[in-house]
């Protein structure tokens, strides 16, 4: 056996779920060995969609996906992925060829290491025939054990040794970390000290909503989480949504008059905390990896399960937040501005995302891209919990969104797949339609259309020269078509009717929605970002 084949064998026996990628020589024999090997392989349009794809996978599956890329041009198409996949401790792992040490002047070559690191993954390299094994386990290791981004380089030099298959030892994912106990007395003091606590949970804390509630439930504390985490605690009454530039007039201004706000497994960022003026009282933080961007008064290394256990047997029943007065307020509903921007030939993009709410199966996966309407489906199309909405905004790059639908659609395909991209993103991405014609996702794509890159338009404002980011209408329906999709105009409410017909047919190809909004001056949270 060549290495090539041996790493993608090994990569295989390991445990990797599912691949993606773009091939060329670089990396066609390791490609077919994971293929060989039972590894479900999707090719797509670019490496820019691939990389983001297995990103969405390994998030919504909980399962290590893979990335198959050529040498230099190849692992520079997918940079742009590879960067929000490591900002957001993805773990995963791209496989990729490398130039030989000795081909000094090679077309491809470039300092893959250095690049790399500059992107905040991990570089892992295949060295000779004799380590294959151990350095491939070695970077899935990484990935597993350090929720990083693993880049595996693997000379060409290299891939033709041969070699010998060997034994593969399993690689398990980490216990999770127990908090140290002291840690856990000063946060229950905290807890026990406080009137009006709010917890928020971040990507850190999937998997241990159960705890957080019943510590919630204990001690009177509202929930909300990050929008990462969106869905966590989408069916407790005394939740509050997401917090942030996206949170709710009600929601806002219930977190900023908390006493003490607890972050589990998130980061409080400035999305995430408006810039820190929702933290107005005593702050905690428990996580497992890097500390928190806003500053804190108490901070806890732990995972967010066991912490909320062991602090749950040292503080006192209480009301707490949950009181008669706040209950009528969230009853009462959001607080959202409800003036209709709506007219004969644009649809306000709240009344489009509240009625698409309404339409769409509640068993739903929603990706939303980036840009000035992202707030909207964030805010409006509700999800049945954490794994109903895939978030890849740690970079904030648009262009992402259909990329990361396909990836999350794959890893659950027990549910409708809903893009939420704008006209500028959807035509970045515009390649990768073709891949979900081809793997026949019954998928909705969302396109918010303003003509033109709507966040821009807003910051500026008229007084600019805006015809750098504005452009006449594409004919979005009509490209779509000529991709194999379903597509609709929407241009009123009545319009919507032609994706509810969507919905009770064959569902055989994705249906994009092309709806003309309505101007809203700005959302409200790109106000709230750039003030």
């Amino acid at each position: 056996m060549r290495v090539a084949g041996l790493v993608g064998q090994t990569l295989a026996r390991l445990g990797v779920a599912q691949a993606f990628g773009v091939v060329g020589s670089g990396n066609f024999e390791m490609t077919n060995a994971l293929r060989a090997h039972g590894v479900p392989f999707v090719a797509t349009r670019h490496e820019a969609g691939a990389v983001t794809m297995a990103d969405a996978y390994s998030r919504m599956s909980g399962r290590i996906a893979l990335v198959s890329v050529h040498q230099g041009c190849g692992l520079t198409n997918a940079m742009t992925g590879i960067a929000e996949a490591a900002k957001s401790r993805t773990p995963m792992i791209v496989l990729t060829g490398d130039t030989p040490s000795s081909a000094t002047f090679a077309n491809f070559r470039i300092d893959q290491h250095a690049a790399v690191t500059a992107l905040g993954a991990t570089p892992e390299r295949v060295h000779s025939a004799e380590t294959a094994v151990a350095d491939t386990v070695r970077a899935y290791r990484t990935a597993v054990h350090e929720r990083r981004t693993v880049v595996l380089n693997v000379p060409l030099d290299v891939q033709s040794m041969e070699a010998e298959p060997s034994t593969v030892p399993s690689v398990r994912p980490l216990l999770p970390i127990r908090p140290n106990h002291k840690a856990v007395e000063d946060l229950a003091a905290l807890i026990n000290a406080s009137t009006r606590p709010v917890f928020i949970a971040g990507r850190g804390a999937r998997g241990a909503a159960k705890e957080i509630r019943e510590l919630a439930a204990k001690t009177g504390a509202l929930l909300a989480t990050s929008a990462v985490a969106h869905g966590l605690f989408h069916d407790d009454p005394w939740s509050l949504g997401i917090s942030g530039g996206f949170s709710s007039p009600l929601a806002a201004g219930l977190i900023s008059g908390a006493d003490l706000v607890v972050g589990w497994g998130c980061a409080f960022t400035k999305w995430t905390t408006r810039r820190g003026k929702l933290l107005t009282g005593k702050v905690a933080h428990v996580d497992i990896g890097g500390q928190a961007h806003q500053p804190v008064d108490l901070a806890v290394y732990g995972d967010a399960g066991e912490t909320a256990k062991d602090v749950a047997g040292l503080v006192t029943v209480r009301t707490g937040y949950r009181t008669p007065d706040v209950e009528a307020r969230l009853a009462a509903g959001p607080g959202w501005p409800v003036p209709d921007l709506s007219t004969g030939t644009h649809i306000d993009p709240r009344e489009l995302s509240a009625r698409l709410d309404g339409i769409l199966p509640r068993q739903r996966i929603v990706a939303v891209d980036s840009g000035n309407f992202m707030g909207y489906p964030s805010a409006y199309l509700s999800v049945p919990d954490e794994s109903g909405f895939c978030f890849t905004q740690a970079f904030q790059s648009i262009g992402l969104g259909l990329f990361t639908a396909i990836g999350a659609a794959l890893a659950r395909p027990d549910r409708l797949p809903v893009a939420a991209v704008g006209d500028g993103g959807f035509l970045m991405g515009i390649a990768e339609l073709e891949t979900a014609v081809r793997l026949r996702i019954p998928m909705v794509i969302v396109v918010y259309n303003d003509s033109a890159y709507g966040a821009e338009i807003h910051h500026f404002g008229p007084d600019a020269d805006l015809s750098t980011v504005s452009f006449p209408d594409p004919g979005i329906a009509e490209m779509a078509r000529g991709f194999g999709c379903a597509a609709v105009t929407v241009r009123t409410a009545d319009d919507l009717a032609d994706v509810s017909a969507w919905l009770t047919a064959g569902r055989d190809r994705p249906l994009v929605v092309d709806a003309r909004i309505a101007s809203d001056g700005g959302s409200w949270w790109l106000h709230e970002a750039f003030g």
